[in-house]
């Protein structure tokens, strides 16, 4: 079982989202795929006149901060398919259509790299399957770690998975003071590789190392 790596206040943890804000949401469009540097995303979220970014990337980014807003302002509420579709909502506006928003898909999706088709999404079975994962005996950031996964390999909805997937982790790691997750963009290949493997072998204990001994930042 992973170990909490930090062990901070809500008011301290609260404090390390803000601070590394504009690194976060940077660090989660780069892992998407969404193709801004880091100046450009420090400029669009100053309001700032961005050459050269599409008018789609910089509204994905306004995404990714409303998206951190939603969390840090609902820190206590509880984490269920509720929860999930409101983030959806927020932070996938550029990528499904309207009336997709917010709900769980209704048609296969195959994912990049792999060979691993996910099932479509039951409502019933993710509430248990969330339940199972939150009220396991394991440690909060175990917990976290465990959450994204799980909403990474499952695919609940058309588009933004991995957006939805981490702000997932980070909502229950910031709660419970444990810091955050972001990923360093040197080890996206890494990770991208052990994420593969994962989706086709539904074993994350490797990937839950690497994200826990490198993408989990606190005080």
């Amino acid at each position: 079982m992973i170990n909490d790596k930090f062990n901070l206040t809500r008011e301290e943890n609260v404090f390390v989202a803000k601070k590394y804000l504009k690194d976060s949401v940077y660090r989660s469009a780069f892992l998407e795929g969404i193709a801004v540097t880091f100046p450009q995303t420090e400029a669009i979220l100053e309001n700032a006149t961005v050459n050269n970014v599409p008018a789609k990337d910089i509204a994905k980014v306004f995404g990714l901060r409303d998206g951190w807003e939603y969390i840090l302002n609902n820190l206590d509420a509880p984490l269920d398919l509720k929860y999930l579709e409101d983030l959806h909502q927020i932070i996938a506006k550029e990528d499904v259509p309207w009336d997709r928003l917010g709900k769980l898909r209704t048609e296969n999706v195959r994912i990049s790299g792999a060979n691993y088709i996910p099932d479509l999404p039951n409502a019933d079975s993710v509430h248990t399957e969330l339940n199972n994962i939150l009220s396991a005996n394991a440690t909060d950031t175990d917990k976290a770690i465990t959450l994204m996964l799980y909403l990474m390999r499952t695919q609940l909805f058309l588009d933004g998975n991995k957006r939805v997937a981490t702000m997932a982790c980070n909502k229950v790691l910031v709660a419970t003071g444990h810091g955050i997750f972001s990923l360093p963009p040197e080890l996206k290949e890494q990770f991208t590789a052990e994420l593969v493997k994962f989706y086709e072998t539904g074993d994350m204990d490797a990937l839950k190392t690497l994200i826990y001994d490198n993408c989990i930042t606190g005080l």
